[in-house]
């Protein structure tokens, strides 16, 4: 096995005095998709928030391309190559598409993403470059913060609820985008709802329930019974 990407360790979140997490535990390896499950306030979103370094941590509890980074901020988490789609996309309305996918691009990283490459991916962003993201579809919107995103030129995206709230018709273009990040160098961490489309995604699939881990494995390995128990406690 291929050292991992991405390694978290007995990681605990907190918001002030209240505990989110408890002890999770999970890897990623290079060029592997993962998926995370659960009910909502399971501590999905906790756990992505807590990798990009939004939620402070202990530092030796994540540990990305053989470095402990629990704790850094933000900023220089994405310049070590993690970077974040947040659950309801968090763009810029004001500003155009084009201006938003720049945005992306502060941290200078090299690597294969540009704006040419985000509109090959994208076509229907092309044609809208121009247009404030509030003129956008809820899946054109996506598009527009995984894009943002992968201007970064990440080796680790984090995808929070990529198809939330999205037709099936777009979440099927937004999924038949995946092959094409992984090809260019990224693995990444998706955080679903849709158990059927996180088992056809992911390689490897971990079920979260009140902050803990309660199912974990190889997607294909998992019976249907087996993740519904653990994601409905039963």
């Amino acid at each position: 096995m291929p050292e991992p990407l991405l390694e978290v360790k007995s990681l605990a979140a907190y918001y002030g005095d209240f505990q989110a997490l408890f002890g999770i535990s999970l890897s990623v390896a290079p060029g592997e998709i993962v998926a995370i499950i659960g009910a909502n306030g399971a501590g999905k979103s906790t756990l992505l928030k807590s990798i990009a370094g939004l939620i402070k941590t202990r530092p030796d509890a994540i540990v990305f391309d053989g470095m402990p980074i629990g704790g850094a901020p933000a900023h220089r988490v994405v310049e070590r190559g993690i970077s974040l789609v947040p659950e309801g996309r968090r763009l810029f309305a004001s500003l155009s598409v084009e201006e938003n996918l720049r945005m992306g691009s502060q941290s200078r990283r090299p690597g294969p993403w540009n704006l040419a490459r985000i509109y090959s991916l994208f076509p229907a962003l092309a044609e809208r470059r121009h247009f404030p993201t509030s003129a956008l579809s809820g899946g054109q919107q996506q598009m527009a913060a995984i894009g943002r995103a992968l201007m970064s030129n990440p080796k680790l995206l984090l995808c929070d609820e990529v198809s939330l709230g999205l037709a099936p018709i777009v979440i099927r273009d937004l999924y038949a985008a995946l092959p094409s990040i992984l090809a260019e160098g990224s693995s990444l961490i998706i955080v679903e709802q849709d158990i059927v489309q996180a088992l056809k995604a992911a390689d490897r699939l971990y079920c979260l329930q009140e902050g803990r881990i309660a199912l974990s494995g190889p997607a294909a390995a998992l019976s249907r019974a087996d993740i519904s128990a653990a994601y409905f406690g039963t």
